[in-house]
C-alpha cells in the first residue's frame, strides 16, 4: 500500500515537471502571435477540455488515480516532443 501511494506521489512530481516544459514551451509559442499561436491556443483550450472530461470520467466510474496521472503524463510528454520540434 505505501509503494502505490509513494509511485504516485512521484508520478504526480513528475507530471508537474513535465507540465512545466510544455507550459514555458507554450508560452514562447502564443508570445509569437500569428495564425501559429491561434492554433496553439485552441488545441489547448481542446485538450485541457478533454483531459478533464476523461479524468473525471475514470474517477466517477470507479478507476484509480494513477490511470488519470499516467494517462495526463502520456498527453503531457506528446506535448512536449511536439513543441520542441
Amino acid at each position: 500500500m505505501w509503494q502505490a501511494w509513494m509511485r504516485l506521489s512521484r508520478d504526480v512530481t513528475l507530471l508537474g515537471f513535465e507540465a512545466q516544459e510544455v507550459i514555458a514551451l507554450r508560452m514562447l509559442r502564443l508570445a509569437s502571435g500569428g495564425p501559429v499561436a491561434e492554433a496553439e491556443m485552441n488545441r489547448m483550450v481542446d485538450e485541457k477540455v478533454t483531459a478533464f472530461v476523461e479524468a473525471a470520467a475514470t474517477l466517477a466510474t470507479g478507476g484509480a488515480a494513477e490511470h488519470v496521472v499516467s494517462r495526463l503524463r502520456r498527453k503531457v510528454r506528446a506535448n512536449g516532443r511536439r513543441l520542441r520540434r
